[in-house]
């Protein structure tokens, strides 16, 4: 049996999933390591929730992602049968070149590595895993899928900053990101609600890392994130949308470095800054600390905002779709986010939405709202079978 390897690596952990590839994509195996450098912990289940395995690893056995790789790769081996063709990975910052997946070898690595600054939580965690297999199993196929394709084919007049032209063809410009989840959802709504799917519908991935974008016929066409992940919505631990200002006064006035500042962005604000309890959305709807409660009504705050734009940008709004782990497990924020998109025509059905049904608007609504699972190791695993296929 062929299968193909699809490789999500965060800071400190490993998704991995196995499908196979016997006429069309089947998932075999979901699995986790959790934990690395500090208590890894393996987590493997079959596609049917069966556990295979459940380990815990001395620290000093699984310190970095390489060596999780090792471990994963030596129980793949031992454990699972199959032959492996192929291996696709998440990698979330493609550049301005990239619209498409691409097969990896060392030049597109390198230049890969470049962008490393403008998804400094992300893209040295998507690239270790890739460096490992070239090193150690160069024959194996590796496929990049990466999550700034799916919005290339913005007008330019969106993707560009308000700054002198050259800077635009250098590659300083709004790039988007969370492109393999949108696709997928754009994918599913047009099996569930073909009508809907091909109109005008915002997209609300909400997460740990959340975004939110405009499709039109199932195609992007503007999105909260920019140039880098740091844009748009308020996350768990990044900041979102801040007046650039605000970063001159850091630089000038507390004489923060760069190092400092980018420490202060990405892992110091968001919900965990500003609640000072927690980056999870579950620790905070549970708190009865002020700053929680701060933080979820400023998040909501702006995924309302940035939804009236995103309507501006599509004129009008057919559907509007929660995915991700907050859109897809948290009935509460659905409705409260819901509440604020009354006035472009959302109504919420209470018995739907607590159930977790697709559609959780009502039947009066003029805005039709879904939650939608995403799935973007099945969207890798497809893009990884299309490239090898062909």
């Amino acid at each position: 049996m062929d299968t193909i390897l699809v490789v999500n690596a965060g800071s400190s952990s490993l998704k991995f999933e196995v499908f196979s590839v016997a006429g069309s994509l089947a998932r075999q195996i979901k699995g986790k390591m959790e934990g690395i450098g500090t208590a890894p912990h393996l987590t493997i289940k079959s596609a049917g929730g069966d556990r295979l395995a459940d380990e815990d690893y001395p620290h000093e056995a699984v310190p970095d992602l390489p060596a999780a790789m090792r471990v994963v790769g030596q129980w793949l081996r031992e454990r699972h049968q199959g032959r492996l063709i192929a291996v696709g990975h998440r990698v979330v910052h493609g550049g301005p070149d990239h619209m498409r997946p691409a097969r990896i070898d060392e030049k597109l690595l390198r230049e890969l590595e470049r962008y490393t600054p403008l998804a400094p939580l992300h893209q040295p965690n998507n690239l270790a895993p890739i460096r490992v297999l070239l090193e150690h199993q160069p024959q194996l196929v590796q496929v990049a899928c990466f999550d700034t394709a799916f919005h290339r084919g913005h007008d330019p007049m969106a993707d560009h900053y308000a700054i002198p032209a050259h800077y635009f063809d250098e590659g300083v410009r709004r790039y988007g990101f969370h492109g393999l989840s949108y696709e997928y959802v754009a994918g599913k709504l047009a099996e569930i609600a073909p009508d809907i799917g091909g109109g005008r519908v915002i997209v609300a991935h909400l997460g740990s890392g959340a975004s939110m974008c405009a499709l039109h016929q199932g195609k992007s066409v503007e999105s909260t994130l920019g140039f880098t992940a740091l844009d748009g919505l308020p996350m768990g631990t990044r900041c979102g949308q801040i007046d650039p200002g605000v970063l001159l006064y850091l630089l000038q006035q507390h004489g923060m470095s760069a190092q400092e500042l980018q420490d202060l962005l990405y892992k110091e604000s968001g919900l965990k800054g500003l609640s000072g309890v927690s980056n999870d959305v579950r620790d905070l709807l549970a708190s009865e600390e002020p700053g929680a409660a701060l933080a979820l009504d400023h998040f909501v705050h702006r995924i309302g905002l940035n939804a009236g734009t995103l309507a501006a940008a599509l004129g009008g709004l057919d559907a509007f779709v929660f995915t991700a782990g907050v859109g897809e497990n948290s009935p509460v924020m659905r409705e409260r986010i819901s509440r604020t998109l009354e006035w472009l025509g959302v109504r919420l059905d209470s018995r739907r939405n607590a159930a977790g049904e697709l559609l959780i608007s009502s039947d009066d609504s003029r805005v039709a709202v879904y939650a939608v699972p995403t799935d973007e190791e099945l969207m890798i695993a497809r893009h990884t079978y299309a490239l090898i296929a062909a």
